[in-house]
């Protein structure tokens, strides 16, 4: 008997390409899309209606059934909440970390199962192993376009009955077989950026939903030089868009940038010449997520990822209960509260979990 396998498709060229290979290995294969965002009026980035158009193209080209499916108000409350309460605390959150435990292998994965689904299955860039009742998270054969860190926080339960499709393969060959078969997707340009945001002024979305406070921005010698709009409109390491150009300083002695930002105060600390004051040692990290289970070991060397667009860092972990400290072998610029710490030990994925505190 054919199993089931519900795909998560978001009307791209990966996702297109994963419900096609499935239905190739003998599947019955149905296409979702989701709905995470809704936004009245003409200024609204959501792109929902256009990508959907494109899910039903590509489903009904390679011949499989598909719906959609609303999750607009769990998003709002499990993941835009969350988004908004971290830049109200001074520090720069991830969504789609967030979006992917708590709506794809969520909601998502309930409402596959309700349908009778076997599996679930994304176009993500990454490998997953089910070995003796375990799930191990591993790294895409395209390095340059693996997505573990975004699945970080994906528990083991979630990851039971989930196929990536994608884990062996290049984009480059994704593509390929997209024009090879004929999808509407195969030449269609990858989203970036945070998908409620979109193409928009990141500015001028956020103050739609949270109040501006500005205050004075300070050199670490304590020499005022300006006034910041809102601490949560700068995140560390900042150049651009400080105001502040012709004070003492600019010029030869390098671009200010930010340096810290003093929440209590309400104060935005700026340097320039040297990054040296950028540079952190490590950081604590909280509520850590093992992916599949805790090391016996209290201390232990591994590699870790401090943003996504990164290359793994030599790093020394001290763990105390789900709260890690990070030692990294080299200096690290501008680690980021807010932000998650991912480790990895060779192909494998262990976890991660928010940067809570920086060390510097």
């Amino acid at each position: 008997m054919k199993k089931t396998v519900a795909v998560g498709m978001s009307g791209g060229v990966d996702s297109s390409v994963a419900a096609l290979l499935l239905k190739e290995q003998g599947y019955d294969v149905v296409g979702i899309y989701m709905v995470n965002w809704e936004e009245e009026g003409e200024n609204g980035c959501c792109t929902a209606e256009a990508d959907y158009e494109d899910v039903k193209r590509v489903c009904n080209k390679i011949g499989i059934p598909y719906h959609t499916v609303n999750f607009a108000k769990e998003y709002a409350e499990r993941v835009f909440k969350y988004f908004l309460e971290e830049y109200e605390r001074g520090r720069t959150p991830n969504p789609d970390v967030l979006c992917n435990r708590e709506i794809k292998f969520g909601p998502f994965k309930k409402h596959a199962a309700a349908l009778g689904a076997d599996y679930v299955a994304t176009g993500h860039y990454c490998d997953i192993l089910h070995e003796g009742g375990r799930h191990y998270l591993l790294k895409a054969a395209d390095q340059n376009k693996d997505q573990t860190y975004f699945l970080n926080q994906v528990t083991q339960e979630q990851f039971k009955n989930v196929l990536f499709p994608l884990g062996k393969m290049c984009k480059g060959e994704v593509r390929a077989v997209a024009e090879k078969y004929g999808l509407s997707t195969a030449k269609k340009k990858d989203s970036t950026g945070i998908c409620f945001i979109g193409e928009r002024n990141f500015r001028n979305f956020l103050k739609n939903y949270l109040p501006a406070r500005p205050g004075k921005i300070m050199t670490t010698g304590g020499k005022e030089i300006g006034e910041h709009i809102g601490l949560m409109y700068y995140t560390l390491g900042q150049r651009k868009g400080l105001d502040i150009g012709g004070q003492k300083g600019d010029g030869e002695g390098g671009r200010w940038f930010v340096i810290e930002k003093d929440l209590k105060n309400n104060i935005l600390y700026v340097a320039h010449g040297g990054e040296e004051k950028l540079y952190a040692k490590g950081c604590t990290v909280t509520g850590f997520n093992w992916i599949p289970c805790a090391p016996e070991e209290e201390e232990f060397r591994c590699t870790a990822k401090f943003r996504y667009r990164q290359g793994e860092q030599g790093v020394r972990v001290l763990r105390e209960g789900d709260k890690l400290t990070v030692w990294a072998d080299e200096p690290q610029r501008a680690l980021t509260p807010g932000q998650y710490a991912v480790l990895y030990q060779g192909d494998q994925c262990l976890g991660g979990g928010v940067i809570d505190e920086v060390l510097r």
